[in-house]
């Protein structure tokens, strides 16, 4: 298994839906290829990251980000915060 062989079949990984050969070869890549690791570590934070912003009901008043900064970007910009 190469780097090209790690993207295409990182999602089948993540879901456990690799068969056990392909598994295995994965893994072994994984070890051997610490650009691979990076890359998992980083879609891996991707996923778990868009998942909770689709957690967020829709009666959520609040903006994903913190009010206050929100008004300090306002403030800043010299735009009323209402």
């Amino acid at each position: 298994m190469n780097c090209r062989d790690v993207t295409e079949f990182l999602s089948d990984y993540l879901d456990g839906e690799l068969p056990l050969r392909q598994r295995l070869t994965f893994k072994l890549h994984l070890l051997l290829c610490r650009d691979c690791r990076r890359y998992l570590r980083s879609f891996a934070t991707t996923i778990k990251l868009t998942q909770s912003l689709g957690e967020r009901s829709a009666d959520d008043d609040e903006p994903p980000i913190p009010k206050s900064l929100v008004q300090a970007i306002l403030a800043a910009r010299g735009t009323d915060a209402t």
